[in-house]
C-alpha cells in the first residue's frame, strides 16, 4: 500500500514546503529537505513536486515484533524530474521509570506516581522491597512552544510535551492496578536542535493535582486552540453505586434484580479500584467524591517549564476520551469511551473559555433502507440539549449534594422511572428529582442523557479531530458491537468488533430538539464511514492470533487530522491485532497506509500531528501496556514473544515510551 500526495510548489521556499510535508505519517527533521539538494548533480534550487509514502510492512520475527517496528519509506520527486527514496524511523524520546531533573534541578521520577501535593511518592510495598511506583501507560500528550520560554541550559529552541500517564497495569505481585491511583500529568522541557529539529529531554515537572481531588485514569487529550493541554478523566465513577456500597459499610454488592453474575463482577471490580484509587490517593477508602472525577483538566505550560491545572465540570461527566475544539473555540466535541454511550457536544459562552456553556448530546436516526447495516451505517443527528451550567457552579453541586438528592435509582420496573443500562451493565430504572435537573444533566449525564432521549448506543466511541478545511470531524469507534452490532434499537448494525472510523459533516444554522437555535457553525449533522475506515473480521485467525485482517484498521482509538497533508492519523488499541498500528489515511486519494507498529500487546496512544513548529514536523506517538496479549491464547502459549518483550521493555507491562516518527537526512 502506498500513500501518494502531488503538490503545486512552483515558486515555494523549501522551508515553506515543510508545511505540506508535516501531516505525512512521520516527523520531518528540517535538514531533510532545508539541506537538501536534489540527486545527480543537480541545483540546489530544484524543489519537490511529489512525494510518496511506501507504506510499512507488519513485524514478522519475534524480534520485531518486540520493539516499535517501521521500514516505511517516502519517496521524494524533484522539480528538475531526479528522485530519492529514503527510510523512516522512529525516534525514542524518554521512557517511563527513568530518573530525570525537575527544572529546580531535582531528581523525579518520569512517570513516578505521587500524592495529589506533586512531591509525595506513592510507594509498591509488594515486592521483596518497596519502590515507588510508575506507570507503563502513556497517553495523551501535547507538543507546544511558548513565545518566551525562560527554561535555562537550553543551546537549542525550547519547546514543551505536555504528557500524561492513564493508569499502571500492574504492581510487583503481578496484580492489577488498573484506576487504583491517580493518574500523573506533567510537562517536559524537550531542546529541539535548531538544524535537525530532533527533540530531547531535558527537564521533566510533576504536576501538583491536589487543587483538582487528583486526577482520575486521563486518557486521550488535544492541544486547545489557545495553546493549553485538555486532558481527561475516563470511566466516570458511578455515585450511585459508590454510595451504596458506602452506606451499607460493605466491599462488593452481592445481588441485583436482573443482573447476571457477570454484570455483578464488573460493577464490584469497579467499585474496588474507585476504592483503592481513594485509598492511594487519599489514605481512605471514603474519601474520594465520585462526582469530582469524570470531567475536563486543563493544563497551563509556564515559561519556566512548570505547569499549573484546573478541572472544567460544566461539560458533563461522561467516560470521556478526549474533546476537540472548533475553530470558532467555542464548540467542543467529546468522544464517550463506553459501551451504551452516546455523541456529545459542549458549546462555551465565551470563545477560549470552557468555564461556562451548553451542553448538548445526540439523537441518532439511522437511514440505511437495509437493516442491520453492514458498511458502518449512516445516520443524521438531532441534538437535544441537556443544560447551561458554569463549571463554578457545578463544582458547588458536586462538593454539597448526595446523588440520592439528584437522582433516585431502583431496579424493577415502576412508574415514572426510566430504564435504562449503562456501560454493559444490567437493568435499572432512574428518576430525577423534582428541581435537580441542571445537577443531573452535568453530574449524572449518562442517566440524565437516556431520560431525555438521546441516542445511548455507541460502543467505545473514543478519538474525535477535525478538517477545518472540509468542516468533517472523524471520530474513532472501536467496536461495533452490541448495543450499536445488533438487531435492536435506534442503530442496527451487524456485530464488527474491529470498529470503524466515522466522517461527519459540521454545518451552521442548526436548531436542536425543542427548535432552538444551536449557536455555532460546527455542528455534526450526519455521519458514515469514508471508503477504507471500516475494519474486517479475520477469520479463522492468523498463526499470531491476529483476529482482524492485518491491512485494515482494527479497534481504531486515537484520530489526529493534519491540515497540511490532508491526512488522517489513526492509532489502535484492541484485540485484532497482535502488533497494533498507526495509520495514515489520505483523505483525497482514501489510501491508507501502516506507517508503524508498536511492541506486541501495546496500544498506540500520545497521537498527536504537528505541523510546524519552529519550521519542523512532528507526528508524535507513544505506547502503553507493552506485552499485554492475554486475550490471545495463540501468543499465551509460547514464551520467545514474551521474553523478548521483556528484555526490550524492563519486564512485562513494566514500561514504555514516547517518541516520533522521523524522516532521515536525504542526500
Amino acid at each position: 500500500m502506498e500513500s501518494v500526495t502531488k503538490v503545486n510548489v512552483s515558486g515555494m521556499q523549501r522551508r515553506d514546503f515543510l508545511g505540506y510535508l508535516g501531516a505525512a505519517p512521520l516527523a520531518l527533521s528540517g535538514t531533510s529537505l532545508l539541506g537538501l539538494t536534489a540527486c545527480g548533480g543537480s541545483s540546489s534550487t530544484a524543489y519537490p513536486t511529489k512525494i510518496t509514502f511506501i507504506a510499512s510492512s507488519s513485524p514478522a520475527t519475534d524480534a520485531d515484533k518486540a520493539k516499535v517496528f517501521t521500514d516505511a519509506k517516502i519517496n521524494v520527486t524533484y522539480s528538475d524530474n531526479t528522485a530519492e527514496t529514503s527510510a523512516l524511523s522512529y525516534k525514542e524520546i524518554y521512557r517511563s521509570g527513568v530518573v530525570a531533573k525537575t527544572p529546580a534541578g531535582n531528581d523525579v521520577l518520569i512517570g513516578g506516581y505521587y500524592k495529589p501535593d506533586g512531591v509525595t511518592p506513592i510507594m509498591d510495598t509488594t515486592g521483596a522491597t518497596s519502590a515507588q511506583f510508575y506507570s507503563d501507560c502513556f497517553d495523551g500528550q501535547s507538543l507546544l512552544k511558548l513565545s518566551a520560554p525562560t527554561v535555562s541550559g537550553i543551546t537549542g529552541n525550547a519547546v514543551f510535551l505536555v504528557t500524561q500517564f492513564e493508569y499502571k497495569s500492574i504492581n510487583s505481585a503481578g496484580t492489577s492496578m488498573y484506576g487504583r491511583l491517580p493518574s500523573p500529568i506533567a510537562v517536559t522541557t524537550l531542546e529541539q536542535n535548531k538544524t535537525t529539529g530532533e527533540l530531547t529531554l531535558k527537564y521533566y515537572y510533576n504536576i501538583p493535582t491536589a487543587s483538582i481531588n487528583g486526577l482520575w485514569i486521563a486518557c486521550g487529550s488535544s492541544l486547545s486552540p489557545w495553546n493549553t493541554h485538555l486532558s481527561s478523566e475516563e470511566y466516570e465513577p458511578d455515585a450511585w453505586f459508590v454510595k451504596t456500597i458506602r452506606d451499607a459499610g460493605t466491599t462488593s454488592i452481592a445481588s441485583l434484580t436482573g443482573w447476571s453474575a457477570s454484570q455483578l463482577a464488573t460493577l464490584n471490580g469497579n467499585l474496588d479500584y474507585f476504592q483503592s484509587f481513594s485509598t492511594n490517593t487519599f489514605g481512605s477508602a471514603a474519601t474520594a467524591n465520585p462526582y469530582h472525577y469524570g470531567h475536563v483538566p486543563e493544563v497551563t505550560v509556564n515559561a519556566d517549564g512548570t505547569g499549573s491545572i484546573k478541572k472544567h465540570y460544566c461539560l458533563g461527566r461522561i467516560s470521556r476520551e478526549l474533546v476537540q475544539v472548533m475553530p470558532d473555540q467555542k464548540t467542543v466535541l467529546m468522544g464517550d469511551d463506553y459501551v451504551g454511550g452516546a455523541f456529545y457536544m459542549f458549546i462555551a459562552n465565551t470563545a477560549g473559555d470552557l468555564s461556562a456553556g451548553t451542553l448538548y448530546a445526540a439523537k441518532l436516526t439511522q437511514t440505511d433502507t437495509t437493516k442491520p447495516a453492514t458498511n458502518g451505517g449512516n445516520f443524521t443527528f438531532q441534538w437535544i440539549k441537556l443544560g447551561s451550567a458554569s463549571s463554578a457552579e457545578i463544582k458547588t453541586a458536586a462538593d454539597t449534594l448526595k446523588v440520592n438528592q439528584i437522582i433516585d435509582v431502583v431496579f424493577t420496573a415502576t412508574s415514572g422511572y426510566t430504564e435504562l443500562t449503562l456501560d454493559g451493565g444490567g437493568k435499572q430504572y432512574v428518576k430525577v428529582l423534582p428541581g435537580k435537573e441542571k445537577e443531573a444533566a452535568f453530574l449524572e449525564t449518562h442517566r440524565y442523557s437516556t431520560v431525555m432521549g438521546a441516542t445511548m448506543e455507541t460502543t467505545k466511541l473514543e478519538g474525535v479531530t477535525v478538517n477545518t478545511k472540509d468542516k468533517i470531524a472523524y471520530y474513532a469507534m472501536s467496536r461495533l458491537d452490541a448495543p450499536f452490532g445488533d438487531s435492536a434499537g435506534a442503530i442496527q448494525h451487524t456485530a464488527l468488533r474491529p470498529g470503524a472510523v466515522y466522517a461527519c459533516p459540521l454545518k451552521s444554522g442548526q436548531t436542536d430538539t425543542s427548535g432552538a437555535a444551536i449557536g455555532s457553525e460546527w455542528v455534526p449533522t450526519s455521519m458514515s464511514v469514508p471508503d477504507g475506515l471500516l475494519g474486517q473480521v479475520l477469520s479463522p485467525t492468523d498463526a499470531d492470533g491476529n483476529a482482524a485482517v492485518k491491512d485494515k484498521i482494527a479497534q481504531p482509538d486515537n484520530v489526529k487530522y493534519s491540515e497540511s497533508m490532508r491526512t488522517l492519523f489513526i492509532g489502535e488499541d484492541g484485540t485484532g491485532h497482535l502488533n497494533n498500528y498507526v495509520w495514515a489515511y489520505n483523505i483525497d486519494t482514501k489510501v491508507l497506509s501502516r506507517v508503524l507498529s508498536v511492541p506486541a500487546g501495546g496500544e498506540c496512544t500520545g497521537l498527536q500531528a504537528v505541523d510546524n513548529l519552529n519550521g519542523f514536523a512532528y507526528v508524535m506517538s507513544a505506547m502503553q501496556h507493552l506485552g499485554d496479549w492475554s486475550w490471545n491464547a495463540t501468543q499465551s502459549a509460547t514464551g520467545g514473544l514474551k521474553e523478548k518483550v521483556a528484555a526490550n521493555w524492563g519486564g512485562v507491562m513494566k514500561q514504555s515510551a514516547n517518541g516520533y516518527i522521523a524522516l532521515p537526512v536525504l542526500k
